[in-house]
């Protein structure tokens, strides 16, 4: 017999790699062991408070933010620190110097471009200046600063914040599920009569999916920061441009699919006493979106597993339903003429339909995909050049140099021409 996972704990092993959990463990982990580290360098009395604070700010979900959001977190409480130390040796506290140190703190943390960081510049001030009304107290406060930066940030680079990018990808594919749902569950209502009400309630879940790629853009948002700088992650960059680029052809999708149901939902309006279309016609569709929705799966599983072998696979599953629905396509598109020329009602939506099929069977197409990565590859080197051209020079100095000696070139050969190339 089997033994049986408690509810709760299963519960507690899903959620164990889930970003909130994850950073609410490393920060207070990261502050404690500050907290640790400014008592035995600095003392105990008073309790060197800022160093777990500072570190709190610091210790982010990912080493990418770390580096970027927590140097910017580091400037500002140092400035904050640094503004109270001043008005506590001058003028402590009181209500009016409160108010001038906050019009202070803000100001400075504008001319110290620390960002969407300037309200802590004013925090880290008044707490220190609740706690500090004498100036011997002016460096232990700077220390305590300094003490929990340096080991929110050591933090992070000894304990490297976790991939996100399996969980992007999860997204990603439960994204692709629920269209493929909706796919799958408008073809099995083309078959009879479909009320107003239940058709626009299509329309009304196709809408939904708009907040559920916001949901996966802000996973993969996350995924990207923790492929950058991350030591243990290899081709982040083609991860990066893979995923987004997935996702943006799937947002394009959910868009025309939100289009599909309007005009299904336009066609139940005019034709409230019958089918919406002919059992030939409505068999032909079913079989029409379930390809679709057969095809919308297999590129989900493409861009999330480009990097393994079911990733030939998956495009080899994609070709193939791709494929199926075009035939499909042009077997509705045959009846379709053909009931519009005995019975011209509501012709529009049916070229409407058949061309939101057309789009939707083209974003998917994966020679179009190729080319989208090609051309985010390009701009990405592009704008890399242009915003480190020394770094670029150099690189492109490194690449010469290892041509002209696998072509047989002598050291002082490569470098002399290499010389004369950058004159």
């Amino acid at each position: 017999m089997h033994d049986v996972v408690p509810e709760p704990v299963a519960e507690l092993a899903k959620r164990r790699r889930e970003p909130v959990v994850v950073q609410t463990v490393r920060s207070a982990t990261g502050a404690t062991i500050a907290y640790a580290a400014a008592v035995w360098l600095l003392g105990s009395k008073p309790p060197p408070l800022l160093a777990p604070l500072t570190a709190l700010l610091v210790v982010q979900v990912t080493l990418y933010a770390t580096l970027t959001s927590g140097v910017r977190r580091v400037n500002a409480v140092v400035a904050g620190v640094l503004i109270a130390v001043g008005f506590s040796a001058w003028v402590g506290l009181t209500w009016w110097s409160l108010g001038l140190l906050i019009i202070s703190a803000l100001v400075t943390g504008h001319l110290v471009r620390v960002g969407e960081f300037v309200p802590e510049v004013a925090i880290s001030a008044m707490l220190v200046l609740g706690v500090t009304h004498a100036t011997d107290l002016a460096l232990t406060r700077v220390l305590e600063t300094l003490v929990g930066a340096g080991v929110g940030l050591l933090f992070n680079i000894v304990f490297v914040p976790p991939v996100w990018v399996e969980d992007a990808g999860e997204s990603i594919e439960d994204l692709a599920k629920r269209m493929s749902a909706l796919l799958l569950d408008l073809g099995e209502e083309l078959g009879g009569h479909t009320p107003v009400e239940e058709a626009t309630a299509r329309v009304e879940e196709a809408r939904r999916l708009d907040h559920d790629i916001s949901e996966v853009d802000e996973a993969l948002t996350r995924a990207e920061e923790s492929v950058r700088f991350n030591p243990r992650v290899k081709e982040g960059l083609l991860s990066r441009i893979v995923l987004r680029t997935g996702l943006d052809t799937l947002e394009i999708c959910a868009v025309i699919l939100r289009v599909t149901t309007r005009s299904l939902a336009d066609l139940a309006r005019a034709r409230t006493e019958e089918a919406l279309f002919p059992p030939d016609v409505s068999a032909a569709l079913r079989e029409l979106f379930i390809n679709m929705a057969g095809a919308v799966q297999s590129f989900s599983v493409l861009i999330t597993d480009q990097v393994s072998a079911n990733a030939e696979d998956a495009e080899t599953f994609l070709l193939t339903e791709l494929s199926a629905a075009r035939m499909s396509r042009e077997h509705v598109a045959r009846l379709l003429l053909e009931k519009v020329q005995e019975h011209p009602r509501q012709w529009q939506l049916h070229g409407a339909l058949l061309a939101e099929v057309d789009r939707f069977l083209d974003e998917l197409d994966v020679e179009k995909r190729s080319t989208r990565l090609a051309e985010e590859l390009d701009r990405y080197s592009r704008e890399q050049r242009a915003r480190h051209p020394r770094l670029d020079q150099a690189k492109r100095r490194v690449r010469r140099y290892r041509r002209r000696r696998g072509r047989g070139q002598s050291h002082w050969q490569a470098l002399t021409k290499q010389d004369v190339d950058a004159a």
